[in-house]
């Protein structure tokens, strides 16, 4: 005769006895290890191992009222870079026994809307967001929650909570300012239709002083609609000397067309990409960018959100890590 009943569950008082430890240190040796020793952690550790003990986190969220868990949001996971961001923002809260959730807006805003909502139901210990929540019924209901969030790669004198990025008005602004200073007057840009792209063409054409010949494709950007943009701009102005491009992506496009079409860089054509993804060092000739240090992105945001999740007070909940252009080749 068959036993239909479902097996018992292993408990940490099961761990606890095995690792031969009060259930107090067990729980310590797992849930907060600094405060015990590294050979206790090992003993418990083995112990979990031999026991098969599988955590319950929902249950050990509702008793200590964290979930030990964080949220966040990016545009698309294949986008390179933000992953700098991604991959400091793990460590970092790996490290203080948290762990990264990872939600891909597609660049869609009732997508965004729709994945806060699912996450604040979910009701993770913090959240962070790339770019500026742009729904204002999400940001109200974020605030109501009470639940610590921060914006990235992005700035705003009004943030939800708390912000770590720069201005892309001042990027678009400065790589103006940096083709003009060469004495480049036939400037275009070849540019994704995501917003922060957009809010770059509106610093660069504010510095420029009109209007300049542009190729808009889809978020995200890559190789083929870069030479799919190159195209269209030199519909508009057969004579263009420079080209600000979105992202490196997009500019890796626009030099394999030019080199194409037998346009010399930088004598013929000069190209600034945004991002200085891992390859724009290493094309031929290597690409001029505007460099953003991701990674410290997703440091400050870990150590703005771990603050708050211990109850400190944040000095500083707006910081600006700013930006630089990285003059190569291709200018």
């Amino acid at each position: 005769m068959s036993n239909n009943k479902a097996p018992k569950s292993v408990t940490l008082h099961d761990v606890a006895r095995e690792a031969g430890v009060s259930l107090i240190t067990a729980s310590r040796a797992l849930g907060n290890p600094g405060m015990v020793s590294e050979k206790t952690i090992a003993r418990v550790r083995k112990a979990v191992e031999v026991t098969g003990y599988f955590p319950n986190l929902v249950a050990g969220g509702l008793k200590s009222r964290k979930s030990l868990m964080i949220a966040a949001l990016v545009p698309n996971i294949a986008v390179a870079q933000f992953l700098p961001t991604v991959k400091a923002l793990t460590d970092a809260l790996d490290a203080a026994g948290y762990q990264l959730i990872l939600g891909q807006t597609g660049y869609d805003h009732a997508r965004e809307e729709a994945l806060l909502n699912t996450m604040i139901g979910r009701r993770p210990d913090g959240i962070v967001v790339t770019g500026l929540i742009h729904s204002q019924v999400s940001r109200d209901r974020l605030r109501r929650s009470g639940i610590p969030v921060v914006e990235t790669w992005d700035l705003s004198d009004r943030p939800v909570d708390m912000a770590v990025g720069f201005s892309h008005v001042k990027v678009g602004s400065a790589v103006a300012g940096f083709f003009l200073n060469q004495g480049r007057r036939r400037l275009g840009i070849a540019t994704g239709d995501d917003q922060r792209a957009s809010v770059r063409r509106e610093g660069f054409i504010a510095t420029v002083g009109h209007d300049v010949p542009t190729a808009v494709v889809p978020a995200p950007s890559s190789l083929e609609l870069g030479r799919r943009a190159l195209t269209q701009l030199l519909e508009q102005d057969p004579r263009i000397e420079g080209i600000f491009c979105s992202s490196d992506q997009l500019a890796q496009g626009v030099m394999v067309e030019a080199q194409a079409r037998g346009l010399r860089m930088p004598e013929d054509l000069a190209i600034c990409g945004f991002g200085d993804a891992d390859f724009a060092a290493h094309m031929d000739p290597p690409l001029t960018t505007v460099q953003v240090d991701g990674a410290s992105i997703g440091a400050l945001a870990a150590r703005l959100l771990l603050e708050r999740c211990n109850g400190a007070t944040v000095a500083e909940p707006v910081v600006d890590v700013g930006f630089r252009i990285v003059e190569r080749g291709t200018t």
